[in-house]
Parts: structure tokens; sequence; C-alpha cells
């Protein structure tokens, strides 16, 4: 019987893309891409979800890519402005959720510097969860197994007490291999659909 919620964040709760901040920063549409496929890309920023200090990273990326130095200065203080809108439905899915007693929690790959000030910033919506595991935090990332077992540890529940979502296909399987009830995100209805048929206490 599943009782608790777990989200993740980033594209299940909050859009992000690297672009939302740089397209404000970079005129070129040409010159944009390729700053964005070869300098600041995903799999650099993973290192701060994994934990590592931006003056760190910041530093050897500004080594390889000196012309760019200021863009990538930018990266750590301007984060928040990665970070799009809600997606739609989602907020109404989580108020539904914790005006029903239903406890709420999460798990996000996110740098452990980068976290407090959106942690703040949005304070209305994540004062409604009990507790999140954030990856830089804990040094450990989905979808490793360990940051899973810790999560379930810290929050109290057992795997088939909780249902998972998140926007990875990688993140959802690793859930599932736990015994933890996953969904892969699309978009607010579909999960909603599928909180009722898992007999949680929400609008259809």
């Amino acid at each position: 019987m599943v009782t608790a919620v777990i989200f993740d964040v980033g594209r299940v709760l909050y859009d992000w893309d690297p672009r939302i901040l740089y397209e404000r920063l970079i005129d070129d549409d040409r010159a944009l891409d390729a700053f964005l496929r070869d300098v600041v890309t995903v799999d650099w920023h993973f290192q701060h979800d994994a934990g590592r200090d931006f003056a760190d990273t910041s530093a050897e990326l500004a080594a390889l890519y000196p012309q760019h130095a200021a863009l990538i200065a930018a990266w750590g203080p301007r984060f928040n402005e990665s970070i799009g809108a809600r997606i739609a439905g989602m907020q109404e899915i989580v108020e539904e959720l914790d005006a029903a007693g239903v406890p709420l929690f999460a798990i996000t790959n996110f740098s452990h510097e980068f976290w407090p000030p959106f942690r703040t910033r949005e304070a209305h919506l994540f004062d409604r969860f009990r507790d999140v595991v954030v990856s830089g935090e804990e040094k450990m990332v989905k979808p490793d197994a360990a940051i899973y077992q810790l999560a379930l540890e810290r929050f109290g529940l057992a795997a088939e007490d909780a249902v998972f979502v998140d926007d990875n296909a990688a993140n959802v399987a690793a859930a599932r291999a736990l015994g933890i009830e996953s969904v892969l995100f699309t978009n607010a209805a579909d999960f909603r659909a599928r909180l009722v048929e898992l007999g949680l206490p929400i609008a259809a």
C-alpha cells in the first residue's frame, strides 16, 4: 500500500536547462549552441550534483576555455536563472497531497552549494516536504542504489510504502530495482492519474 510520494525536482517540479540562463548572455544562436555543447555541458555540471565545489570545477573549465572565463564564472552565482517555471500542474498535485496529509519527500541530483538558495527561493513549495535528500550534500547521485537506500532510511519508509517520480528513465529503473513503485514523468495529468490508480487521496 503506497502511502508516501517521493519527487524528483528538476524537470518534474521545475523546468531546468542551462540554455535558460545562457540565452540571456550569448546573443548569437550558433555561439550559444556551441558553448552549451562544448563548454558548460550537462556532463560538466553533473560534477556539482556529485558534490564537487564550483570554485574547483569552474577553475578547471576556465583553464581549458579562457576565452569563456566570464561566462563560466556566471554559472555558480546565477544558477537559479537556469531554473525555469514550475512544471504545469505539479504544484497543485503537491498542494493536494499535502492537504490530504500524504507524506511528501524528494530525492534530487543538485549541488550542495546551489540547493540552499533555490530551496529558500521556493520555500512556499518545499516547506510542504518532510525531507529532501540532495545528492551534492551526500556525495552520491541517482541512479546509484545507495542514494535511494539512504533516502528510504532517512524518510523512515520501506520500499513498498512509496511511489517515486522522475523524468530520467535510468533513475526510475534504479528505484524499481529496489522495489519502489516508480513513475517515469511525462506530464502532470498522467502522473495524477497514476496516483489515483495507486489509491492516494487526490482528485482524478
